[in-house]
């Protein structure tokens, strides 16, 4: 096979010693046509640019011809074995993959070793395209800096999840096994199957929103590595997430103001985690948000912040209460809080506050309804404070559309979830509309 490789010397070109560099030409195209220095340079006229290669009158003292001819022949054949396995490999640009890797100080016994390294190299990138898990740490990787560290939990589990999952079936989880199939038996997994510690205590199967959250994620997952090109595109048609309206509630005004002041006396260490609950309920803002709350947020009475989850600001104003926490309570700083070690004290709090009345949940799993029943301060967490904030405005008959510019909130529809009113509530506020429009009789 001949190769459009040669030996040139540039004899136009003369170094101010006199010399003139010895290259090998690869003519790969009529653009491409690298050429790789060899390291050897002689006065001009010792070139025989009929032969191409260094006159046998090169005097000894420059150097030995015959020497320097067999080291060029040699970079020939180098450069020209380089060119065979480039094109037994299916590599598309030849001329830039030779530029890559020849050097003067490789021989052919390197070459083979940067082939098998290649080939590793390779085999090892195929391995990863095919390895879910290695794509979901890529994956993971790509959204650090585009969401939040609570979102980065959220992937962190599902990928848990999917491992949890194929331990338990003791069949590896591949691109090629995301099927129809593999989403029931998943699903069926994480609703009676799941083990997870809650608090020291083990509980089997997770609930039907977590698992929803699971299945939209990974969803995501899957299609950001299709439009990556890195896998073959997977029919998610069938991959429904599963949902239903969560239980949860909100504390009143009038419960806010007697966790707020609840005699803490004996509790001296809970008094800040009571404060920047109620601060909580008084702004709406999520705990990775309060929680992370500085002195410079404060200005001419309104918080201003930086939303963690959603990357949106939000001007809070403030009740009196409010401001009292803040400029008292956090002038200098925020304690230092974990969302479970949080929640476990707010617990506390809400019974301290005698908030005690029971409250009757209900959930699926599967095809069966799971009924809780518990005294109301059990249900308090972080997060209810913000509902609470969302449902005191709504039922106060604030406008929608301004709650949502101090909550955050970019959808009604999402807004609308985190309003928690019983029936016998919205019952009272519609009378009390009638009542306001003096719209009690229909026949006046």
């Amino acid at each position: 096979m001949r190769f459009p490789v040669k030996i040139i010397c540039r004899t136009n070109r003369v170094h101010a010693d006199g010399t003139s560099s010895i290259f090998i030409r690869y003519c790969f195209n009529q653009k491409q046509k690298p050429i790789l220095f060899t390291g050897i340079k002689i006065p001009a006229q010792y070139w025989n640019q009929k032969k191409g290669i260094i006159s046998n009158l090169l005097p000894p003292a420059i150097g030995d011809y015959e020497v320097m001819n067999n080291e060029l022949f040699r970079f020939k054949r180098l450069v020209e074995d380089m060119i065979l396995y480039a094109s037994k490999n299916n590599i598309k640009d030849i001329a830039t993959y030779i530029k890559q890797h020849f050097s003067i100080s490789l021989d052919s016994a390197s070459f083979e070793n940067i082939v098998r390294e290649q080939k590793i190299e390779t085999t090892k990138k195929e391995k990863d395209k095919e390895d879910i898990y290695y794509q979901f740490d890529d994956y993971i990787r790509s959204k650090c800096r585009k969401v939040s560290k609570a979102t980065l939990t959220v992937y962190n589990n599902v990928k848990a999840h999917l491992k949890a999952f194929e331990k338990y079936r003791k069949v590896p989880i591949t691109f090629a096994s995301l099927d129809f199939s593999f989403y029931e038996d998943f699903v069926d997994y994480l609703t009676f199957e799941h083990v997870h510690l809650r608090r020291k205590e083990i509980f089997t199967g997770i609930r039907l929103n977590t698992i929803g959250k699971t299945i939209k994620h990974l969803r995501g997952f899957i299609k950001d590595r299709i439009k990556r090109k890195i896998i073959a595109p997977i029919d998610l048609s069938d991959y429904k997430i599963p949902e239903e309206d969560s239980d949860a509630i909100y504390l009143s005004h009038e419960e806010i103001a007697r966790i707020y002041e609840v005699d803490l006396s004996k509790y001296p260490h809970l008094i800040e985690y009571r404060d920047l609950f109620v601060l909580a309920c008084l702004t709406g803002l999520r705990f990775s948000d309060f929680s992370s709350l500085k002195p410079e947020d404060l200005q001419k009475d309104m918080l201003h912040k930086k939303q963690e989850k959603s990357d949106h600001w939000v001007i809070i104003p403030l009740r009196k209460e409010a401001k009292m926490i803040f400029t008292r309570q956090f002038k200098n700083r925020i304690p230092e809080l974990s969302n479970p070690e949080f929640n476990r004290h707010i617990k506390t709090i809400g019974k301290l506050a005698g908030i005690a009345n029971a409250i009757k949940f209900s959930f699926k799993k599967g095809n069966q309804t799971i009924v809780v029943t518990k005294p109301k301060f059990e249900w308090i967490t972080s997060h209810t404070a913000r509902r609470s904030f969302c449902t005191n405005e709504f039922l106060a008959g604030t406008p929608v559309e301004l709650i949502m510019k101090i909550s955050g909130h970019k959808r009604t529809k999402d807004f609308y979830k985190y309003v928690r009113i019983s029936p016998e509530e919205a019952a009272l506020k519609i009378k009390e509309l009638w009542m306001e429009r003096n719209d009690m009789e229909l026949i006046k």
